[in-house]
């Protein structure tokens, strides 16, 4: 049986449907301050909207003041088997808020420090959209770095407090992506979340064996190196 309800956080809602039978319970943590002029987002967003047991909380609606509600926000943590940062890479980085909500959030004696475990076990990827092309996130390139190790803050942040990375997901080029391709592209976020909420056996989840490791090879592999 499952049904679907919405959580209120400061008059935003967030998008949870659940299911009784066994699945891991994915948080969408997203962080875009113009989505209505993000055709990937959107279509990323959207993608997801009719799953159960994935939640899709939009930081930005539900703190339009940035005035964040911490122990909502931790308890949101707590019930949530995987956590996933989705936002648009803002000078090789998140969002405003998204920094602000890991600054309130992840305190010590929750996130990290001797008695800090709330976040251990517990399995994180980074899903982000650029709007130049992949060719300029490389050494040679005008960004110098790639997207993945300019995310290596984020990723620290996440094995620092007990997580498991799991490789990001790029949509590279968004300022000339064609409708055709960001449906592709929302496509396969679909797969990649499905395949981490019935994930049952998480262990092998950074390894490079198995179906999950194919699947994230096609998925992530393809434009993320």
């Amino acid at each position: 049986m499952s049904w679907s309800k919405q959580h209120k956080s400061n008059g935003a809602a967030m998008n949870t449907k659940i299911n009784h039978t066994w699945q891991n319970k994915v948080l969408i943590l997203f962080a875009h301050p113009m989505i209505h002029r993000s055709n990937v987002n959107k279509a990323l967003i959207a993608a997801l909207k009719d799953l159960d047991n994935i939640t899709i909380h939009d930081l930005y609606a539900a703190y339009p003041d940035f005035y964040i509600d911490i122990k909502q926000e931790q308890t949101l943590l707590y019930e949530h088997d995987v956590i996933v940062f989705q936002f648009p890479f803002y000078w090789y980085s998140t969002p405003a808020i998204l920094k602000i909500w890991q600054d309130l959030v992840l305190q010590h004696g929750f996130a990290h420090g001797a008695d800090g475990n709330a976040l251990a076990g517990k399995y994180f990827m980074s899903v982000t959209s650029t709007g130049a092309a992949k060719n300029t996130y490389t050494n040679e390139g005008i960004n110098r770095y790639t997207v993945k190790e300019l995310l290596r803050p984020i990723e620290q942040m996440a094995r620092f407090t007990g997580m498991h990375v799991i490789p990001p997901y790029i949509v590279y080029g968004t300022h000339r992506i064609h409708k055709k391709e960001i449906l592709s592209k929302a496509n396969d976020y679909r797969e990649l979340i499905i395949a981490l909420r019935d994930n049952q056996s998480c262990a092998h989840l950074e390894s490079n064996k198995g179906a999950w490791s194919q699947l994230l090879a096609k998925l992530t592999g393809r434009d993320n190196d």
